[in-house]
C-alpha cells in the first residue's frame, strides 16, 4: 500500500531520517506498521529540537516538501496566493499515486487536502481531526470549512473521519475515536500522594496564549494568598515564556514557579507521577494527550470545560473542571477538597481506571480496523 499523509506539521531530514513533533510521530508510526511505502506532503524546517521531535520508523518514506502558509493577516494572505499553486499541484500529484489518503486536520495544509481529495472519490481515505469537533465551538472560519467538507458525504467520499468525543447529529462517515500514549506493558502501580503538605501543580504544553499558561500562574498565586503552599512546574517553550518570566518577577513568585523548558517524554512521565495536579486552562483542545497521560498516573487534571474534556473527566468525577474567568471560585472548591483527601484519592483512582482503558495496544487494534 502506498500511504499518503497530508500534514501541516514541520518535518526535518537529519542523517537520512525524517523527524517531526514527537506525539504525532509516535501515533503515525503505528499507522505505518501496516503500509509498504509512505509519502508525506508537509513543510520542511531546518530547525530540529530532539527533545520534542522524533524520527519516523519506516524504511520507505518520501517527503514532498511544500511551503508553510498563514492566513492571519493581509500580508500573509497575499503571500499565500503565490504559494498555493505549487502546494495544490504537489498534493494533487501525490493523491493521484496514493492507495490510501490520510489527512491531518485542522491545519492550512489539511484544508487544501480536504479540497483536493474531492477529485479522488474512489481512493480510500481517512482524516484525523485532532482539534475540537464540538459543533457549537467558536472557531476560525478555516476550521469550520474543514469540518463542513469532511462531514459532507457528497463531496467527501470513501472516507472515515476520526474525531474526539461523541457529538449528536453527525454524518455517517464521522467516527468517534481516541488517542493514547502508553502501551499495556507500561502500566505500573500508582503511589498514593499526600495531599496534606505542599501541593504541586504542573503545566505541560506549548507556552502560547491559547493554552493560557499565565492563568495557571495566576491560579497558584491565588491559592498562596488563601494560605496554601502551592508550587507550579511549567514544562514547555513558546512565545509566552517572556511574559511568564516577567510575571514571576513582578509577583515575586521565584520560589514557587519553576520553568523547566522542553523536556523528553521520560521526564514528563516522572513529573506526572510525582505531582498532585495537572493544570491546563486551555481555550481550545481536541483530545489533549497530556490530560490522559496525567490521569494514567493519578495526577488529577484541572481543565477548562472545552471539547471532549468534560466527558473525559466524567463531568468532574475524574478531575476538576475549572472556570478560567473565575479562578477564585475554582480555588475555593479545591481548598474544600483538600480538607478531605479521601475524595481526591477517589478522584485520582477513577482517573487511573478510565485512562488505562486507552492504551497504544488498543489504539493499534482500532487502526487495523480503520485501514482494513
Amino acid at each position: 500500500m502506498n500511504f499518503l499523509i497530508i500534514s501541516h506539521a514541520a518535518h526535518h531530514k537529519i542523517e537520512g531520517q525524517y523527524y517531526a513533533y514527537a506525539p504525532y510521530v509516535r501515533e503515525m508510526n503505528l499507522w505505518l506498521k501496516h503500509v509498504d511505502q509512505v509519502e508525506i506532503v508537509a513543510p520542511v524546517s531546518s530547525v530540529l529540537d530532539k527533545t520534542i521531535n522524533l524520527a519516523y520508523e519506516h524504511h520507505n518514506i518520501l517527503i514532498s516538501e511544500v511551503p508553510a502558509f498563514s492566513l492571519v493577516n493581509y500580508k500573509e494572505k497575499l503571500l499565500s496566493l503565490i504559494k498555493l499553486p505549487k502546494i495544490l499541484w504537489t498534493i494533487f500529484k501525490a493523491m493521484k499515486q496514493a492507495d490510501h489518503i490520510h489527512l491531518r486536520c485542522p491545519g492550512n495544509i489539511g484544508l487544501l487536502g480536504c479540497m483536493v481529495q474531492i477529485l479522488f472519490p474512489k481512493t480510500p481515505k481517512t482524516a484525523k481531526y485532532a482539534g475540537n469537533w464540538d459543533p457549537k465551538a467558536r472557531q476560525p472560519w478555516s476550521y469550520k470549512l474543514q469540518k463542513w467538507l469532511l462531514s459532507n458525504t457528497y463531496l467527501t467520499r470513501n472516507m472515515q473521519v476520526l474525531v474526539y468525543g461523541k457529538w449528536p447529529d453527525q454524518s455517517r462517515n464521522i467516527k468517534s475515536f481516541f488517542t493514547a500514549s502508553y502501551f499495556e506493558h507500561e502500566k505500573a502501580p500508582v503511589t498514593t500522594i499526600d495531599y496534606t503538605q505542599s501541593i504541586h501543580f504542573c503545566f505541560v504544553g506549548s507556552l502560547v496564549k491559547g493554552k493560557q499558561p499565565l492563568k495557571a500562574l495566576e491560579f497558584v498565586e491565588k491559592l498562596q494568598k488563601k494560605g496554601k503552599n502551592a508550587i507550579l512546574h511549567i514544562y514547555g517553550e513558546g512565545p509566552e515564556r517572556k511574559a511568564i518570566e516577567n510575571q514571576i518577577q513582578k509577583r515575586e513568585l521565584e520560589e514557587s514557579v519553576v520553568l523547566h523548558g522542553n523536556q523528553p517524554k521520560g521526564k514528563i512521565k516522572q513529573a506526572l507521577q510525582d505531582y498532585h495536579f495537572l493544570i491546563l486552562p486551555s481555550q481550545s483542545e481536541g483530545w489533549p494527550k497530556v490530560v490522559a497521560e496525567a490521569m494514567f498516573w493519578g495526577c488529577i487534571p484541572m481543565v477548562t470545560p472545552i471539547s471532549c474534556l468534560p466527558w473525559m473527566l466524567d463531568y468532574g468525577k475524574r478531575g476538576m473542571l475549572m472556570d478560567d474567568n473565575n479562578l477564585d471560585e475554582t480555588a475555593e472548591r479545591l481548598i474544600h477538597l483538600l480538607k478531605t483527601p479521601k475524595q481526591l484519592e477517589d478522584m485520582a483512582s477513577r482517573a487511573v481506571a478510565w485512562s488505562r482503558q486507552y492504551t497504544l495496544d488498543k489504539f493499534e487494534e482500532e487502526l487495523r480496523k480503520v485501514l482494513a
